[in-house]
């Protein structure tokens, strides 16, 4: 998954006030029947099996499923198939080109003064060594901003070593500052002549497990190879270099292969409604390679396909129609979203609300309405809906979802159910992120929560408002 940037942070940061606050609206409230409707849904939902087996089926028969490629491909498959086994509608693969990357070899030790293998990554997009891989002095950098303030001569011919480490939190907000060195550390490193980069992981677990991710690159900036330890590896070459009593050498080789286009593309189906109106939802249907994606983010895919089912069966024809997006590419660069909104950006104002669950499988705590100003008070029921299973209410700050951002910056309201993200990052992007992980009560609780709030959703009068377009839009 990915984040939205420190201002887009700051900004909705700013908005983090109480309701009530934010408007004088009196709080619709739900018919007696949709009050039972929504308890039933709930309850459904919690003896309910689906969303495990859709992600044991996904992680099991298609396993990891890097954008662009041809598991990503068998994907999509699966994605038809199962939505048409379950009663989906309108069901189609929306097409779009885009760049290729994979991995082919990653490699890193230590060649002096203490000679010993690295657990290593390459990150996404990362540029090749040259054959045979590159032997150089590492030069340790205990923060990104150090990186980003030294001298722009001096580092010729060096691996630049970014040591930054992660906090652990339950909004997966340390994730922010982390990430920051992973886009930029080979950007920084090309800038002063560096031959290399590595990273600590971006990740708080302590296992021998790199996390991989994206790198982004600067425009016109020279593109280094860029690579990421395991946080105890990254420990051991700290120490190492406090220890030596002279520089430590480092022999890093990663071999990639890359394609200036390919084919991938999201997989929609629809639960057809009243009306034509769209209650948007899903997650993304790519992963990284080195686990199987099960927690980032087949889980997503399970929950909220479920949770329309369970809607469908329940109502029968919702008011409005519940579509089901299965982006695709969304962890090498959200392309997937940005061809959604390409394609769509003529019938935006048919989406009504959009949510996507791409925070792992643990449990929903807090409700965020991401409405519109005038409509801020129709989040109330739905909070109230929610305190049952231990989801708290929460302010008008949500964003949506990654794969929502595009549609979110063109005036889409949206909705987020928050995620406890505590041990989120000990798995993301790492060879950890496996169906074992994953606790059936907790995709359950989320499926119960997705259900209440899209019927809800569907249920309401008048619509949730619009959102201010993004200038840069």
């Amino acid at each position: 998954m990915k984040f939205v940037s420190a201002a887009a942070f700051v900004a909705f940061a700013f908005l983090a006030q109480p309701l009530a606050a934010q408007t004088d609206a009196p709080a619709p409230a739900l018919s007696e029947q949709q009050q039972r409707t929504v308890d039933r849904l709930i309850d459904m939902a919690l003896d309910d099996g689906l969303a495990w087996e859709l992600l044991e089926s996904l992680t099991t028969e298609i396993g990891p499923r890097l954008g662009g490629s041809e598991a990503e491909a068998r994907a999509r498959d699966w994605g038809v198939k199962k939505l048409k086994d379950l009663g989906f509608k309108n069901i189609r693969i929306e097409t779009y080109e885009m760049p290729y990357w994979e991995r082919v070899r990653e490699e890193a030790e230590i060649v002096s003064p203490f000679p010993q293998k690295l657990a290593m990554t390459a990150l996404g997009r990362s540029s090749a060594t040259p054959e045979g891989g590159l032997t150089a002095e590492v030069v340790r950098f205990r923060t990104m901003a150090e990186l980003a303030a030294a001298p722009e001569t001096g580092l010729e011919g060096k691996i630049v070593f970014v040591d930054e480490p992660m906090a652990r939190t339950q909004d997966g907000s340390g994730y922010g500052t982390a990430v920051r060195k992973r886009s930029m550390a080979a950007v920084e490193a090309g800038k002063r002549g560096a031959v290399a980069s590595l990273i600590r992981s971006a990740g708080t677990d302590f296992h021998r497990n790199p996390h991989t991710g994206g790198g982004l690159r600067g425009q016109g900036a020279t593109v280094v190879p860029a690579g990421a330890l395991s946080n105890p590896d990254a420990d051991q070459l700290a120490r190492a270099i406090e220890r030596a009593d002279g520089p430590v050498t480092v022999k890093l080789n990663i071999q990639v292969r890359t394609e200036e286009s390919v084919q991938s593309g999201n997989v929609v189906g629809e639960i057809p409604g009243e009306t034509d109106e769209l209650i948007v939802i899903g997650g993304h249907l790519d992963s990284w390679d080195l686990g199987t994606g099960a927690i980032d983010d087949g889980a997503g895919i399970a929950i909220t396909t479920a949770a329309a089912k369970l809607v469908g069966d329940l109502r029968g024809k919702p008011k409005r129609t519940i579509r089901v997006v299965m982006w695709g590419a969304e962890e090498v660069g959200l392309y997937g979203a940005r061809a959604y909104a390409e394609q769509h950006k003529d019938d935006l104002d048919r989406h009504i609300l959009a949510g996507e669950s791409d925070f792992g499988a643990g449990r929903i705590y807090r409700f965020d309405s991401g409405f519109g100003d005038e409509t801020v008070a129709k989040a109330a029921p739905m909070q109230a809906a929610l305190h049952r299973l231990a989801i708290a209410s929460g302010p008008n700050v949500g964003t949506g979802g990654p794969d929502v951002g595009p549609i979110r910056r063109l005036g889409v309201p949206v909705f987020t159910l928050r995620q406890d993200g505590t041990d989120y990052f000990d798995l993301h992007h790492t060879p950890d992120d496996t169906l074992d992980k994953v606790d059936p009560s907790d995709i359950q609780q989320n499926v119960a929560a997705w259900a209440a709030v899209i019927y809800m959703a569907s249920e309401m009068e008048g619509d949730f408002g619009r959102l201010p377009v993004a200038s840069d839009e």
